[in-house]
């Protein structure tokens, strides 16, 4: 008993792990398409190198945005 629990646990683990990465990648590819396509004028790089905070506000919300849109349609 004690080991399927620990080795249903691992996997769990696992499991979580490769939507945490998978989330990861395509919140970082969703904000370089949406710097390159859809903000042409404005270099987010740039403006994160000369410290604008408006735009480090900016880029972290659409990554808790699409996290919380991936981990809503990971979940079933």
């Amino acid at each position: 008993m004690q080991l399927e629990f620990i080795t249903a646990t691992f996997f769990n683990l696992g499991i979580n792990l490769i939507y945490t990465l998978l989330a990861l990648f395509i919140g970082i590819a969703a904000l370089i398409i949406i710097d390159k396509k859809l903000l042409r004028t404005v270099d987010i790089e740039g403006e994160l190198k000369n410290g604008n905070i408006a735009v480090s506000i900016f880029a972290s919300t659409i990554l808790i945005f699409v996290a919380i849109i991936i981990s809503f349609g990971l979940k079933g």
